[in-house]
């Protein structure tokens, strides 16, 4: 393994890292900036719903960038963007600035995501064996370091630009030093990399689906931990408010956990298998909350779907990798629309279902959901090579030569 191959893993990581800090500060801050900027109750939704629609739009741009443009570029420049975007949130005082700043946000992070998971992707195929958990690990670390620097400009009151300049000073430099060791398949900081088999493979989107259908339900999933969990814990458990913020910090402790490790399991019992296990994990997590008789055993219940719902998407971007491994980037691309699709459902489906039926009952459909997963499992097995009748073969010669070249 080459100290290229090394350095590029390490700043694609950081970026991943950077990435949740970022997302994390704006989506814990949202009542702040509802109070900033005046935002009513029936608009919020709104400036909200915008900036997963956006990102879908950066991500479908991507998919066409790529076709001239290096992904690790791509990446280099969008990152900024979010991270500035980030401080024009905080920093403006009409709602005009605020709409421009979250476009502006919501654009950049459908680049940003669709780049990071393509590099992510390279960089496996490289690598010979799995470390796309890891990526996503790092950007559990980074959403818990984002919260706790939220809840500090919270609790001492803190304007939002305050809280946020800060943090850009510190991570946009960062972000740039390190964008110099950013590894893809055309060549980058790596010199004259060894493409994949079947470039200018054509992407078959039916051949996908499987693998989207996976990725909304992931994040149905997900926005439902992360938009429910407290007022669940709190209206329908009977905790306090103080242990009602107490569940999605755990499912953010124990996100990173499984995704730290699951690059073990991966590599030891394959994809399928740890994607078959992490859904019964979720659904069984669901379960747990749905029925869950107080705060403690709600906590619980809560647990169990980090540790479930983190292996599905990291898992999903690399299958999609090995479906189309001459067509990597337009896949991870496609795929990751599919991440904003559940973010959009998730939320609105699990309120609605609340309020006409009841919230635990609102629980049991994203376990359904999620068991969806089991039918598709075999899609994250790894693929037979068209183009050489083997399998998925390790690519780590040759990518040491060369300095930077992005």
């Amino acid at each position: 393994m080459t100290d290229v191959l090394r350095r590029g893993r390490g700043s694609l990581a950081f970026s991943f890292l950077v990435q949740g800090v970022a997302f994390a500060l704006l989506v814990t801050r949202i009542p702040a900036i509802q109070d900033r900027y005046g935002v009513s109750d029936a608009l919020l939704p709104v400036f909200l719903a915008a900036v997963p629609i956006l990102a879908g739009v950066g991500s479908v741009t991507t998919e066409r960038l790529v076709k001239r443009v290096r992904p690790s570029r791509l990446l280099r420049w969008s990152q900024p963007v979010v991270l500035l975007a980030l401080l024009g949130v905080g920093a403006g005082e009409r709602v005009v600035e605020l709409g421009i700043a979250l476009a502006a946000f919501g654009l950049a992070v459908g680049v940003l995501d669709a780049s990071m998971n393509m590099l992510g992707v390279s960089l496996q195929r490289s690598y010979g064996r799995s470390i796309m958990l890891s990526f996503h690990a790092a950007y559990s670390l980074g959403g818990i370091v984002g919260a706790s620097l939220a809840w500090v400009g919270a609790h001492w009151h803190l304007a939002l630009w305050v809280s946020y300049l800060p943090v850009v000073l510190l991570l946009l430099p960062a972000v740039l030093a390190g964008s110099r060791w950013y590894v893809d398949d055309r060549g980058g900081s790596a010199g004259e990399v060894e493409k994949p088999a079947g470039e200018g493979q054509v992407l078959v989107f039916k051949w996908l689906l499987p693998l989207c259908l996976v990725m909304t339900v992931a994040y149905i999933g997900d926005s439902t931990v992360s938009n429910w969990s407290a007022k669940y814990l709190q209206d329908v458990l009977g905790s306090s408010e103080q242990m009602a913020t107490v569940p999605y910090n755990v499912y953010m402790v124990t996100t990173l956990l499984g995704r730290t490790i699951g690059d073990l399991g991966v590599r030891r019992f394959g994809a399928v298998a740890v994607v078959r296990g992490g859904a019964l994990v979720a659904a069984g997590g669901f379960a747990v909350v749905a029925a869950a008789p107080g705060a403690w055993v709600g906590m619980l219940g809560f647990t169990l779907l980090g540790l479930g719902l983190c292996v599905l998407v990291p898992q999903t971007f690399a299958a999609a990798g090995r479906l189309f491994p001459g067509a990597s980037d337009a896949a991870v691309a496609r795929l990751n629309i599919f991440n904003y699709v559940g973010f959009l459902i998730g939320s609105p489906l699990v309120g609605a279902l609340g309020d006409l039926w009841s919230y635990r009952g609102a629980m049991l459909v994203p376990m359904v959901l999620v068991l969806v997963t089991l039918v598709y499992a075999r899609s994250f097995a790894a693929q037979p090579d068209r183009y050489g009748g083997g399998h998925e073969r390790p690519r780590t010669a040759d990518v040491g030569r060369g300095s930077n070249g992005l």
